[in-house]
């Protein structure tokens, strides 16, 4: 204990050593977010697919969506308080690692043809869904005010190799399905437990020492008298929570929404399963890839600024998802890029927004009941993708999920209108 309490206070008391862990800990977790990034993207791309086989039919193929991002918000809730009470290393470790069983569980469902087994499994895979959005924290602990976008941007873009080598497995992970005699749709399931688990081995043993437990240490002085905010401050940090949940939740629901449905009508109309991993690789690429830049921007140009640039986009990408024609490939490509990018623009300035309105004491706990809210709201635009689809058209749900990125403007407009402290 005593050794432990040692290696904290060395860090606190040196602002070198800080400097020098602050860029070991984004090593440690972009390391983990390519595990993660597989891990989530694998399950992604076929677990609609998987669910529509298992049950016949299109109108409960979000359910699996629905399923993760609902785990995915229990997960989160957890994961945040045990990385407020214990460090960022044991709640991370903790989510990875459920989140890699309850991939194998959906493995297993495949195998037996149990769709209770399916249904719990993919609750548990939400951890792993959670755990890896939830990493992007770990990295901006010991970052400054203008280096936080940036940081966060980092540690996201690590993921960007395992998103996109993730549904380009798919097929690859399939083959072997069927060779070891097992449903095809299955094997990416196997990748998916395979890189949550190494994720989390990566996080408990080299994320020594805590990032968070070292910022929390640097703070009691602060905690202990009590400093004053004044009522403007308390405002400036309500309305920043508030903008910042509600950016992240509506691009959640809106990216969750179009994307689960986007391979079930791609496979109705003619395309193979390696184009469907082609254009969720693409996707899941955009969500990540470009988060060094929009982390600069979102630092430079400021958080509110980019949160309307992330309306816009998805309005864009739902209406080319809309109006494309449904045989062509490259639009499809495009339109599923520009909803990851949209997506990256409302995490990465929301994001930013939550951290800076937070105080120490109690931060990864509000971050991780923040995730709650977006689970949930991917969740919701999960279970009625398939709904829509099937009462409508995917051209419907392509323009409904246009139509309410638009919210995140007016938004933003409150959240500037008579609070000077708002970025421009």
């Amino acid at each position: 204990m005593t050794n432990a309490y040692d290696s904290v206070a060395k860090y606190v008391e040196t602002a070198e050593k800080q400097k020098k862990l602050y860029k070991r800990t984004l090593l440690i977790v972009s390391i983990s977010q390519i595990f993660g990034g597989a891990g989530l993207a694998a399950g992604i791309t076929v677990g609609a697919l998987l669910a529509q086989q298992m049950m016949g039919t299109d109108a409960w193929a979000g359910v699996p969506a629905a399923l993760f991002t609902l785990g995915s918000a229990g997960a989160a809730f957890i994961v945040g308080k045990l990385s407020q009470q214990h460090g960022r290393r044991i709640g991370l470790t903790a989510g990875f690692m459920a989140g890699g069983i309850g991939a194998l569980g959906v493995v297993s469902a495949a195998i037996i043809n149990s769709l209770f087994l399916l249904f719990i499994s993919l609750v548990i895979y939400g951890a792993g869904t959670a755990t890896n959005l939830q990493a992007r924290y770990a990295g901006t602990d010991l970052a400054n005010k203008n280096q936080r976008a940036t940081a966060i941007s980092i540690a996201m873009v690590s993921a960007t190799l395992g998103a996109f080598a993730g549904p380009n497995l798919v097929g690859v992970m399939g083959d072997f399905a069927t060779q070891i005699g097992i449903p095809a749709l299955s094997g990416p399931f196997i990748l998916s437990g395979s890189a949550f688990i190494l994720a989390g081995l990566v996080i408990f043993l080299f994320l020594r020492p805590d990032p968070f437990l070292i910022v929390k240490a640097m703070n009691v002085n602060i905690e202990n008298n009590e400093e004053i905010i004044t009522t403007s401050e308390q405002e400036k940090n309500k309305r920043g929570i508030t903008v910042g949940a509600t950016v992240m939740i509506i691009s959640q629901m809106v990216m969750i929404a179009i994307m689960t449905m986007t391979p079930v009508h791609m496979g109705h109309h003619g395309h193979g399963l390696s184009e469907i991993g082609f254009v969720i690789g693409v996707h899941i690429g955009s969500m990540y890839l470009p988060s060094l830049i929009t982390g600069v921007l979102v630092d430079k140009i400021g958080r509110t600024s980019m949160a309307i640039a992330s309306g816009v986009t998805l309005l864009l990408s739902g209406m080319i998802a809309a109006l494309a024609p449904s045989d062509s490939l490259f639009y499809l490509v495009i339109a599923l890029a520009l909803l990851g990018l949209g997506w990256n623009f409302g995490l990465i300035s929301g994001t930013a927004l939550i951290i800076d309105s937070t105080e120490v004491s109690s931060r990864a706990k509000t971050q991780g009941t923040i995730d709650v809210f977006i689970a949930l709201a991917g969740a919701s635009g999960g279970a009625m993708s398939g709904i829509v689809v099937a009462s409508s058209s995917y051209t419907t749900l392509s323009l409904l999920g246009g139509f309410l990125s638009l919210l995140l403007i007016p938004v933003v407009v409150w959240s500037r209108r008579g609070n000077k402290y708002f970025d421009n």
